[in-house]
């Protein structure tokens, strides 16, 4: 298992990750995602070139991952809520199992489930305050 940095933005998420890869290096895995690629979402025009997903790999060891609030559905950027944890699990199923146990007695944002971009991934906020993510990319064959 691997923890990360996940930083949100209030629609600066492209350009404080560039800002850090000029000075960190590293490479940008799969480009900025944007809110406009949901499927089936409507977003109004002001929040369709806002960052769903962007990841930064400064090196093996260290990875800044990063997106933009989204104030459109009612979770705007707010300080406090711009860091998250974001732990990279083993398997789906201990991706389940973190997300059960973490998250007892707080505040579920998304349920850990099957995504679009071929990953199982929930975020809550736990009942310290402090905000969390878990992923669990599929392998090729998983479903």
């Amino acid at each position: 298992m691997k923890i990360f940095p996940y930083l949100n933005f209030d629609g600066h998420a492209e350009e404080a990750i560039l800002f850090y890869q000029s000075i960190l290096g590293g490479e940008l895995d799969g480009g900025f995602r944007y809110f406009s690629e949901i499927p089936g979402m409507d977003i109004p025009d002001s929040d369709l070139h806002r960052v769903m997903h962007v990841s930064l790999h400064v090196n093996k060891q260290f990875k800044i991952l990063a997106s933009d609030t989204l104030p459109s559905t009612g979770k705007p950027f707010i300080m406090g809520n711009s860091n998250y944890l974001s732990i990279d699990a083993d398997s789906k199923e201990s991706g389940a199992e973190i997300f059960e146990k973490l998250s007892a007695g707080g505040s579920v944002e998304m349920e850990y489930q099957k995504t679009f971009w071929g990953a199982y991934f929930g975020s809550f906020q736990d009942k310290f305050g402090v905000c969390w993510m878990i992923n669990y990319d599929l392998k090729h064959g998983e479903s």
